[in-house]
């Protein structure tokens, strides 16, 4: 990836943090998006050890507006966009069953959820269209293929990616865009894993049920999920498009 310019919204902590690591090793210039810029400065002592050009830039990922003006900023200073990793949203509630949320909660889940994940791929459009390639990934949830209780919200909010992952591969490939997702589950070493068990409830009975159910008798790690996000965002996976694959260590098959 020497030479690759890559924009990993969400990328200061967690999931986005790994795969920006893991992109900066294979040589990409990283820049990293988050609303927080204590952690964004601590994303830095990691990423610009490995490439002292890797950049953070404080924005909202489901603020339009603050996303094309951050890819506008990376196009300036970087000279283009080659890869886009859109990783960054936080739902207001985590999962609950559907008849006790309320209309309020169900709406700003779906606006919270969904808006920032495609919000960053329509701004940084016109960036990868203008380097003649590129490649995108959004990161999704295996919810949307696996019913789970608790998880209505979340599931359709996954599933709607599933589908735009399929529906704008097709409509890219006239620029030679590729579009692929990444399915989670549960996964050690985020600040999901750490708030999940933190604290007694519905959600943490829900995943330590989870935990049993792995074949391999663990949960994946974030690293581990960073592995399979950086491969099919690089060129060796160029005859892999509209694809969401899965990273949950065999606790579900199947899917669409």
């Amino acid at each position: 990836m020497e030479g690759k310019i890559a924009l990993i919204t969400g990328g200061s902590r967690g999931i986005g943090f790994a795969i920006a690591r893991a992109l900066a090793q294979r040589g990409a210039q990283v820049v990293v998006t988050g609303r927080d810029p204590e952690h964004g400065e601590e994303a830095m002592a990691t990423l610009r050890a490995i490439n002292p050009n890797a950049a953070f830039e404080a924005g909202e990922a489901g603020n339009h507006a603050a996303m094309t003006a951050i890819i506008e900023r990376t196009v300036q200073r970087a000279g283009g966009l080659d890869m886009l990793v859109s990783a960054g949203a936080t739902g207001p509630i985590g999962p609950t069953p559907f008849a006790e949320m309320s209309a309020e909660q169900i709406e700003s889940s779906f606006n919270a959820r969904l808006m920032p994940r495609i919000f960053p791929v329509h701004a940084a459009l016109p960036a990868l269209r203008a380097r003649g390639s590129g490649s995108v990934i959004m990161v999704t949830t295996d919810a949307a293929r696996h019913p789970t209780p608790g998880e209505s919200v979340i599931g359709a909010v996954g599933a709607a990616i599933v589908l735009m992952t399929k529906a704008l591969a097709r409509e890219f490939s006239r620029w030679n865009i590729r579009v692929n997702s990444v399915a989670l589950t549960l996964t050690t070493d985020t600040p999901a894993w750490d708030r999940i068990f933190s604290k007694p409830g519905f959600e943490n009975r829900l995943f330590s049920k989870a935990l049993e159910r792995f074949p391999q008798g663990r949960a994946p790690s974030a690293a581990e999920v960073a592995e399979v996000a950086a491969f099919l965002v690089s060129d060796a996976a160029s005859q892999v498009n509209g694809q969401t694959v899965s990273v949950n260590g065999g606790l579900s098959f199947g899917g669409w």
